[in-house]
């Protein structure tokens, strides 16, 4: 990955951070057709190679197109927001920007996986067995019984969010082997042939790595053939 193509690099915070898993759900469906746009795509996590083995399995997201490294200093060499750093911790700052203090938008964009959304795809598909949690396994058409299909649906993206916290906590240290920058978040950036920025977006909270959390590729569509 090199000038003379355009790139899109994406600095994930810790692998097992909400935002990291969505953003490579979102992505990995668009691949062949950024792929098809010449625009080659780079992600940079915060974590082990453990840890990116065991996300790129999970998410699909391919292994040769993501790099970890152990601290941040990548994401606060270029001013990405290192999340609320109150007294007490990563921990306790991790939990208050969960309850969307020193987090802007948290709280909505939780509300929204459980309201549903229209401006939003369908996360699952009607032929489709998803096993979240502790939750007995949930066929899609499940969902599409209950507000029908073609949109985001009550519950969807929730239970979305439900699977992926279980694959996260129940491996816990391979996602996450040091807790020091739990609240570290992440940015986007697009850039042309020559080095030029064509679009950037830093995150500024929990599930808020794109400006349209409904459609969180939507920057792209200007550059998409």
């Amino acid at each position: 990955m090199g000038p003379g193509q355009r790139r899109l690099v994406v600095l994930l915070p810790q692998l097992g951070d909400f935002d990291s898993i969505e953003y490579a759900q979102a992505l990995v469906p668009a691949l062949p057709q950024l792929a098809s746009a010449a625009i080659t795509v780079l992600a940079i996590g915060i974590g082990q190679a453990a840890g990116a083995d065991r996300f790129c399995q999970f998410t699909g997201f391919p292994r040769e197109r993501l790099l970890v490294d152990a601290d941040p200093q990548l994401h606060r060499a270029l001013g990405l927001y290192e999340g609320l750093q109150q007294i007490g911790g990563p921990w306790p700052n991790l939990l208050l920007m969960c309850a969307g203090i020193g987090s802007p938008g948290t709280l909505a964009e939780v509300l929204r996986g459980y309201t549903g959304d229209r401006a939003a795809p369908q996360r699952i598909a009607d032929d489709e067995t998803i096993q979240a949690g502790p939750l007995p396994p949930i066929k899609g058409s499940f969902f599409a019984r209950a507000g029908g299909t073609g949109f985001q649906r009550p519950f969807e993206l929730a239970t979305v969010r439900l699977r992926n916290m279980g694959e996260v906590l129940g491996h816990w240290r391979t996602y996450v082997p040091c807790d020091d920058f739990l609240t570290q978040r992440g940015g986007t950036f697009l850039l042309e042939k020559d080095d030029t920025l064509l679009y950037s977006f830093k995150d500024r909270g929990i599930l808020g790595f794109s400006a349209t959390m409904a459609r969180p590729l939507s920057f792209l569509d200007p550059y998409l053939a």
